[in-house]
């Protein structure tokens, strides 16, 4: 899940889910990379799968998912915001649209229109993870934490390595007080994003809670 819009800084246990998973673009900034060879540029766009397809966008998403553990805080960056890019694209100009009114909405705490565009965008294409995790952010931020819950069931259904779903996951567990289900997921996040801002600080307050010792 990707919540937008202002929050006051708080614990993670009280923080709703924008401060834990940051909107696309909302990254911190962070030094540029250092500058490549042309060549190297050249390999890497020759390497690179043709992404309007779905085939070439899964391809894609592998790659990147294969290098963000070890990438640095500039690369881990870009990548993340590649993988964001990939994930709100279905493939339908259409979709993508209903899906970035959507957004929109909800940047202006437009909530229930939000969730109108939303639901409108997993009607079109119920194989569409991200209208699903957009959706469970807008009934977040309306406190019908079930119906959130439903919705990132289908993100992860669709897309097992959504860390943003898992983050949001955590954080929505947590507040149901169930804490060792709440640091799996965290921890299930963390294992494909190790970059993620803010899960580092809720797995140690929740394995001393479960395991009983710090970590």
């Amino acid at each position: 899940m990707a919540l937008l819009g202002p929050w006051a800084a708080a614990p993670l246990r009280a923080q709703p889910l924008q401060e834990v998973i940051p909107a696309p673009g909302a990254r911190p900034e962070t030094p540029a990379p250092a500058p490549r060879s042309e060549s190297a540029a050249a390999h890497e766009e020759e390497a690179r799968p043709d992404v309007s397809t779905p085939e070439g966008r899964a391809q894609r998403l592998d790659q990147l998912f294969a290098e963000l553990p070890e990438a640095d805080e500039a690369q881990a960056a870009r990548i993340e915001s590649e993988i964001q890019r990939l994930w709100a694209r279905s493939g339908s100009d259409t979709i993508d649209l209903i899906l970035t009114r959507g957004r929109m909405a909800l940047e202006r705490d437009q909530v229930v229109k939000a969730l109108h565009h939303f639901t409108a965008a997993t009607d079109h294409d119920p194989a569409f993870a991200e209208a699903w995790n957009m959706r469970a952010t807008a009934f977040f931020l309306r406190g019908e934490l079930g119906m959130a819950l439903s919705d990132i069931e289908h993100v992860l259904a669709l897309e097992p390595r959504h860390f943003g779903a898992l983050s949001g996951l955590g954080v929505i567990l947590e507040q149901l007080g169930r804490d060792a289900d709440a640091l799996a997921a965290f921890r299930e996040a963390q294992r494909l994003n190790p970059h993620l801002e803010n899960v580092e600080e809720a797995i140690e307050r929740l394995a001393h809670t479960v395991d009983g010792r710090d970590i």
